[in-house]
């Protein structure tokens, strides 16, 4: 049965956390992609919850969160601050850390400032940093994203309204069509993620990717002395698998699972390969 309840970040900000206690101690850590409140657990929240404990929480500024009590604080540092706030709300007990697209950004820094705490990782979608250097294999969002920036920051009102007035099921179709996310994926398994990005802050949203598309933590993966576990799609053109297997090599223990004609949104796109492939890795690296 799933339980709520609000940990407390560095500086105040209410963050939200659900959680669904299982057969072991040891609690698999949810963590979202940038602009996202949770659309990518959809399954595996229920699939995990058979092995291990689950939670899952929103980023501040996302989903049920508060705004950050300081607005400056939005880094991937502050993130993943956040994120050890979460873990000690949930008892101090040993996590799994799984991350998505950031996420995976987000507990590999969460890993730093606590590695003793982590039991394992699992990195689905992503890579150890520089997001916006790599963005479909260039860097051109890097390049472009300051004077997008500076633009919103100009003329804050007409951004918003511009960005919110992008239809969902329109983005959804584009999308499908544009080949982003596999066309057997069900409309209602990706309209939420869409709905809420309309919803979220956009002035935060840009300084969030900025943050991430300069932050690395490609120094810290030969030290991560725990089992690894990276997932990625090979048709993924928000990060491209080359990351995600460089990734997977420099890791000590470090292991890789590539979902052939799999996107950004493998663990919706490809729910039983993933499940079972976690599950094992849960089974046989982490919890003996």
């Amino acid at each position: 049965m799933s339980q709520q309840l609000f940990a407390k970040g560095p500086d105040g900000t209410r963050l939200y956390v659900r959680r669904r206690p299982g057969p072991s101690d040891v609690t698999a850590l949810l963590c979202d992609g940038i602009a996202c409140d949770g659309f990518i657990w959809k399954y595996l929240w229920d699939d995990l919850a058979s092995v291990v404990s689950v939670a899952h929480w929103n980023y501040r500024g996302h989903g049920r969160s508060g705004s950050p009590a300081d607005p400056d604080r939005i880094d991937l540092a502050d993130h993943a601050r956040d994120l050890d706030a979460v873990r000690e709300a949930l008892g101090d007990g040993p996590v799994v850390l799984v991350g998505h697209s950031m996420g995976c950004q987000v507990a590999l820094e969460a890993f730093r400032l606590q590695p003793e705490r982590v039991r394992g990782l699992v990195l689905v979608c992503g890579s150890s940093g520089r997001i916006t250097h790599t963005f479909k294999g260039t860097n051109v969002l890097a390049q472009v994203l300051p004077k997008l920036i500076a633009r919103v920051d100009a003329h804050p009102g007409l951004a918003r309204a511009l960005w919110s007035r992008v239809p969902p099921d329109v983005a959804l179709r584009v999308a499908l069509a544009s080949g982003e996310v596999d066309a057997t994926v069900k409309p209602e398994d990706l309209l939420p993620y869409l709905k809420h990005m309309v919803d979220i802050d956009l002035r935060m949203f840009l300084r969030m990717l900025q943050s991430a598309g300069e932050h690395s933590a490609r120094d810290l993966l030969a030290q991560v002395d725990v089992p690894v576990l990276v997932v990625a799609g090979d048709r993924d053109s928000f990060t491209p698998p080359r990351y995600a297997e460089e990734m997977a090599s420099v890791l000590p223990k470090g292991e890789i699972l590539m979902a052939l004609g799999g996107t950004h949104v493998v663990p919706i796109e490809r729910r039983e390969l993933v499940r079972d492939r976690i599950e094992r890795f849960l089974r046989e690296r982490v919890l003996p």
